[in-house]
């Protein structure tokens, strides 16, 4: 079932009553004193993004929204993600498969990643493809990445993506030559767009790893002791194609806008609803992921060798 994704950018009071999602705007304009309310049912809910200084939420809300598996994002002054609380039971039958988890070994893992690193390779040329740019190396790499991809064939294939994907484009203000354009979280604009888009995918990624009974930290290759969410880290990452293609729309329609909006980040929270092929099919995004996050739940207790990854749907 796709869920819907809530964003919340003014002062506004949540809690919750009836299973529901209480929301009171007391500050809108050309309203009484007790203020707008509305409601959202809590089912419904697969992500909210809290981004403003002045929202408050009860504790009781945060309970409900968790006990239904949805994932809280927090921004920060700056009006970027900087946090994302998850439900801790997920699943009835999550030790066991934390187990399965946690016992994976390096073969598998290894396997895993090379099949990851393909499908993203593969999504980011079908981006190329769409933009009518040359992929001949981009398909050579993916063929020839190996088990754990030792010779980090992504990196590769990631220079090259990223000196391409922008290159169509014109006007944009700050580049002489789109080729010019790094890809760094803290780089020039339009990297605020994939941030942002990334932080909503990988929530979307997290939330569904604990629908599957897995646990986000442990990570079949990313292992950095200060990241809670390696395992999503991974999982997203032929994924981010789909995110690239939004941002890259964007720009073309709207080639002045360089800031984080309403406007844009309107656009971005579109992604989980993003069209994708996966298993065979026509699938919303979302829904796409909890078929890979079962696939992988599969591979760990051994009744499957292969995860599920989606298709670019152009």
């Amino acid at each position: 079932m796709l869920k819907r994704t809530i964003y919340f950018s003014n002062p506004v009071y949540l809690r919750s009553q009836n299973e529901q999602l209480v929301f009171n705007l007391p500050n809108a304009q050309g309203l009484d004193e007790i203020g707008k309310q509305n409601t959202i049912p809590i089912e419904d809910i697969g992500i909210v993004i809290l981004d403003h200084q002045q929202i408050t939420i009860s504790h009781g809300l945060i309970a409900k929204l968790l006990e239904n598996n949805v994932a809280l994002i927090t921004c920060d002054a700056k009006h970027h993600p900087t946090g994302l609380m998850l439900n801790l039971d997920g699943h009835t039958l999550q030790s066991a498969r934390f187990k399965a988890q946690i016992e994976a070994s390096e073969p598998l893992k290894k396997q895993l990643w090379q099949q990851t690193i393909k499908s993203k390779i593969a999504n980011q040329a079908s981006m190329l493809q769409y933009l009518g740019i040359e992929t001949g190396n981009m398909q050579r790499w993916e063929n020839d990445v190996k088990s754990g991809d030792a010779e980090n064939h992504e990196a590769q294939a990631a220079a090259y993506y990223w000196k391409k994907i922008f290159s169509p484009l014109v006007n944009l203000p700050g580049y002489k030559n789109l080729e010019d354009f790094t890809r760094e979280r803290e780089g020039f604009y339009p990297n605020n767009f994939l941030n942002y888009g990334y932080a909503i995918l990988r929530a979307t990624v997290a939330r569904s790893l604990v629908g599957s009974g897995l646990l986000p930290t442990l990570g079949i290759h990313h292992r950095n002791q200060y990241n809670a969410y390696c395992l999503a880290d991974d999982i997203m990452e032929p994924y981010r194609p789909f995110v690239d293609k939004l941002v890259y729309e964007f720009l073309k329609e709207n080639p002045s806008q360089i800031e984080l909006t309403k406007e844009t980040k309107s656009k971005l929270l579109q992604i989980p609803a993003l069209d994708i092929l996966i298993d065979g099919s026509k699938s919303p995004l979302m829904v796409g992921i909890q078929k890979t996050t079962y696939s992988v739940y599969k591979c760990y207790v051994g009744e499957s060798r292969k995860i599920t990854y989606p298709l670019f749907c152009t």
